[in-house]
């Protein structure tokens, strides 16, 4: 193990440690673990909305997109940019204001509640969705965490993940919502000063400015032009994957959850221009060191998600290398924590309180919330142990799986007034099994690649407006012109 690797890790958890300690506030019931009893401000509220979207994702899975397949694949970018502004502009406040209003610390204590569902059916679809979801895209964060190890710090793969989940557990259980929110803050700080200055020193280094990266991409066939070729084909897929990763926004818990947490919704507005200034930096940073990787290193990558690191290590001193790469963990854990977070508060307040101990004190539901982020960690931590996909194919199956379980259902839910508790059921049966098998059907439908958003998306939607016209229950005025007809 690199003595300089290692004392840059040490470094970089004991900064965290500070600040978590800090930033603890003795922890009185399950309301401030979820959500910090809706006391975030503005700052903390965009840029930690913004660091637990961008996982490790921002520096290993998009740049190595843009290494191998080009300038093409930035539209992957593109569709985020519109559908994160999008959430902000049509769903944040009204969601913040709508689930105070129901007196809901989780989307689906708000579901329940909106719709009317006195069964428990639709809390437990949704919390099951979400689990299943949250948790493999926890196992792709905890991916992402044991290659950084074993190429960064020389460490075992399956040391290395056990590692991260310790960390990122224990300062998840320890403060709950308002801690990850200051160690968010940080790290979406120093994430996007290293974002920035990696991609312009790499440009530096380049002997013939750009050219060198068109003569590099040229010999390896990696086309730089915004689309692979002029053609129907080309263009749909250039709209799949805005809609395939755009879409998503409106249905991640780990996100929503930082609009509901706020606490004044009239500062919605500053968080939004805040966050998408943040936002829209990050990714031209990442889709930047993917662009300068085809010059800089001139021949492909044996594992082209390490373009960021394999860079870091040319470009910098040992220690100084190993405390930026540290922005990796920086990216992943903002994510991870939020996700965990979740996790517990699903296990807890919809799974526990409503289906076992309806009469259960704060202080136990606490203690559950805690001991469900153990769980799930453990749980994303077995599958991560396979190590047997990349993490961008990981990524987008839960990215997927989670827009369109929640998605079309949360837009409907603050916007519809038709929609019922029979067509939230459907939308989200429909649309999380969808997105869920999509992936195995795909090539029996159609020979294009499709992502599981797009038909995912539609058959939620579909389903909710089918299943509640259906179901509707006439009003007076029909009921009265059926008796005289």
């Amino acid at each position: 193990m690199d003595f300089y690797a290692l004392a840059a890790f040490l470094a970089y958890f004991a900064i965290l440690l500070i600040i978590g300690l800090l930033a603890h506030k003795k922890l009185k019931s399950s309301a401030d673990f979820i959500l910090g009893n809706r006391s975030l401000n503005f700052w903390l509220t965009a840029l930690s909305a913004h660091a637990s979207d961008m996982s490790a994702w921002l520096f290993m899975a998009m740049p190595a997109a843009i290494l191998v397949g080009g300038l093409s694949q930035s539209w992957i970018a593109f569709g985020l940019l519109i559908g994160m502004f999008l959430n902000w502009q049509f769903v944040a406040k009204k969601l913040r204001q709508e689930t105070e209003k129901y007196n809901s610390y989780t989307l689906s204590s708000y579901f329940e509640s909106r719709f009317h569902d006195r069964s428990g059916l639709i809390r437990l679809l949704t919390a099951t969705m979400a689990l299943i979801f949250l948790t493999c895209y926890l196992s792709a964060g905890m991916i992402a965490m044991g290659r950084l190890f074993e190429s960064v710090f020389g460490i075992d793969y399956y040391i290395g993940l056990t590692i991260a989940m310790l960390v990122v557990v224990f300062y998840t259980s320890f403060g709950g919502f308002t801690t990850i929110a200051w160690v968010d803050l940080f790290q979406a700080l120093f994430l996007l000063v290293i974002i920035i200055l990696v991609p312009i020193l790499a440009y530096l280094q380049l002997p013939d400015g750009l050219n060198t990266v068109y003569q590099a991409a040229a010999v390896q066939e990696i086309p730089l032009g915004f689309f692979q070729r002029e053609s129907i084909y080309s263009y749909m897929t250039t709209l799949f994957l805005i809609l395939g990763w755009g879409l998503g926004y409106f249905g991640m818990p780990h996100i929503l959850t930082k609009f509901m947490g706020i606490k004044n919704p009239e500062e919605i507005n500053k968080s939004k221009y805040l966050g998408m200034s943040w936002q829209i930096i990050a990714l031209i940073g990442s889709v930047a060191i993917g662009l300068m990787g085809i010059g800089f290193f001139g021949d492909p990558l044996e594992n082209s998600e390490l373009v960021f690191i394999d860079m870091v290590k040319a470009l910098f001193h040992p220690f100084s290398a190993a405390f930026i790469v540290c922005a990796i963990l920086a990216a992943n854990m903002s994510t991870m924590d939020s996700q965990i977070l979740v996790c517990g508060s699903v296990l807890s307040e919809d799974i526990y309180k409503h289906m076992f101990r309806s009469y259960a004190s704060q202080k136990e539901l606490l203690l559950v919330s805690r001991i469900g982020v153990v769980v799930i960690s453990c749980i994303s931590l077995g599958i991560a142990f396979s190590n047997n996909s990349s993490i961008l194919d990981a990524v987008l199956y839960a990215w997927s799986g989670l827009g369109c379980s929640f998605g079309p259902l949360v837009l409907v839910s603050l916007y519809s007034k038709h929609a019922n508790r029979s067509g939230a059921i459907a939308g989200i049966i429909f649309g999380g099994v969808t997105a869920g098998i999509w992936p195995l059907i795909n090539r029996h439908f159609i020979e294009m690649p499709i992502p599981p958003m797009v038909p995912g998306f539609a058959a939620s939607l579909l389903s909710i407006a089918l299943f509640s016209y259906l179901t509707r229950k006439p009003s007076l005025a029909e009921l009265s012109n059926e008796k005289y007809n």
